[in-house]
């Protein structure tokens, strides 16, 4: 009977990572269409896509076994780390290149 219990609890927990997964890639998807330049979408994108790659894998590792279960936590841990430098790389590019990130208050286009 615990045994049940127990899987009913990973279950909810799993479903949960993976709706929050799903939002956070849905949000960071929007911040990259609807922000003006390239360091506000990178903000978004890369703490979003981080989160949310995370929350899905942790899904996936809480369903398979322990051996694939090992096998998604040290992709998480590389994206924990590859993902934040990624975009540290493309934005000392980008100013390196000129661009100027826009001040001011910021209005989206109709």
């Amino acid at each position: 009977m615990i045994n049940v219990w127990m899987e009913l609890i990973i279950d909810i927990i799993s479903v949960i990572c993976l709706l929050g997964g799903l939002f956070f890639l849905f949000v960071g998807t929007v911040g990259l269409l609807r922000l003006p330049d390239v360091y506000n979408r990178l903000h978004a994108t890369t703490k979003c896509d981080t989160l949310g790659a995370g929350l899905l894998l942790l899904s996936l590792a809480l369903q398979s076994s322990a051996t694939v279960g090992v096998r998604l936590g040290l992709l998480i841990i590389f994206i924990l780390i590859t993902n934040p430098t990624a975009a540290h790389v493309i934005a000392r590019s980008a100013y390196k290149t000129g661009r100027k990130p826009i001040e001011g208050r910021w209005k989206p286009s109709d």
